[in-house]
């Protein structure tokens, strides 16, 4: 039996895409926490806890675009087309914040501030149009001829942009446990106190999206309804509850790793739920991997390279966290 390429291409697609909520969730955290440190010492510390890695953690965001439209250029093509706008002011954000990211440590005292400013505004600009292209994209493209055939605002929802604004409470969320693994002192305590009511807005931005959805959309409330897949689904809201029940728990105990890892599960468990939704459709809400599909030989020949560059960022990546572990102290950086 042969290889099953869509699968497989639609799996790295979905691990790529995994691994950037995961490596750069947490760094556009930062930035959304900024305007709730008023201290420029720990603005500092926060920045430098993620200085030495950052870069890297955008590299698969990368990896995610250039397998959809080498695997599945139907999908691409379509998925661009709709999201032109929202995609283009998320890179705009990421570029803005990345420039501020160096020049706030260059800048003189009479600048500083502008500097924070434009690092949490790129940062809420592009966290807010990451969601924003999400709840878009659960709604779905109408599709003519091959080609997207709706409108250039068609992605402005009330959905898509409340699945925005839950985003910046989720990566807020990461962004307070990435800090409680990597900071002490005050900046600690302060970051134990927010993770609090950013669990519990977290909790509720799930729960509304998780009735929204079915509600919204009532092909994906048939999938998630129907056997075998309430099966599967049955057991997430539980793990939802009992994931949100132990962050709070644990931030009364001097957490450190913990409260992180199990953030990153609820995001894994909505990840999944996504997946349920539209599994096999790769273009809601009808055009399946296999229809939008390259050719077998394309797919192939790709699939070489793709096999051969995925170890070598989990490699260098695994590599720079360990090189990088421990606290963060005020004074000390990589800038």
């Amino acid at each position: 039996m042969g290889i099953d390429l869509p699968v497989v291409w639609a799996v790295i697609i979905a691990f790529g895409l995994m691994m950037y909520v995961v490596m750069d969730g947490f760094d556009l955290g930062i930035g959304i926490l900024f305007p709730f440190v008023r201290d420029r010492g720990d603005r500092d510390v926060m920045v430098n806890t993620v200085a030495p890695v950052w870069d890297g953690n955008e590299t698969w965001l990368v990896l995610g675009g250039a397998a959809l439209m080498a695997a599945f250029p139907l999908a691409y093509s379509v998925i661009l087309s709709a999201l032109y706008l929202p995609l283009i002011l998320m890179l705009l954000g990421l570029i803005w914040r990345g420039v501020a990211f160096e020049f706030r440590f260059k800048a003189d005292v009479h600048h500083q501030a502008f500097w924070d400013k434009a690092f949490a505004g790129g940062s809420y600009v592009a966290t807010f149009f990451q969601g924003v292209s999400l709840g878009a994209f659960l709604d779905g493209f109408p599709i003519e001829n091959g080609a997207y055939a709706g409108g250039a605002l068609d992605w402005i929802t009330p959905f898509s942009l409340f699945t925005g604004a839950g985003l910046l409470v989720a990566y807020a969320l990461l962004g307070c446990t990435w800090l409680i693994i990597k900071t002490e002192g005050p900046l600690y305590e302060r970051m134990v106190t927010l993770a609090r009511p950013a669990t519990l807005a977290l909790l509720v931005v799930i729960g509304i999206v998780s009735l929204w959805t079915p509600f919204a959309h009532p092909d994906i409330a048939e999938r998630w309804f129907s056997y075998p897949n309430i099966v599967f689904f049955s057991p997430v809201p539980i793990l939802v509850l009992v994931s949100g029940w132990a962050i709070l728990r644990l931030l009364d105990r001097q957490p450190h790793v913990a409260p992180f890892l199990l953030a990153l599960f609820l995001l894994f468990l909505g990840y999944s739920g996504l997946g349920i939704s539209l599994w096999p459709n790769i273009i809601p809400p009808d055009v399946s991997i296999r229809e939008a599909a390259a050719p077998a030989q394309s797919m192939g020949f790709t699939l070489v390279g793709a096999l051969f560059i995925i170890p070598i960022i989990l490699a260098y990546t695994a590599w720079s966290y360990y090189v990088f572990r421990g606290k963060v102290k005020a004074g000390e950086g990589y800038h």
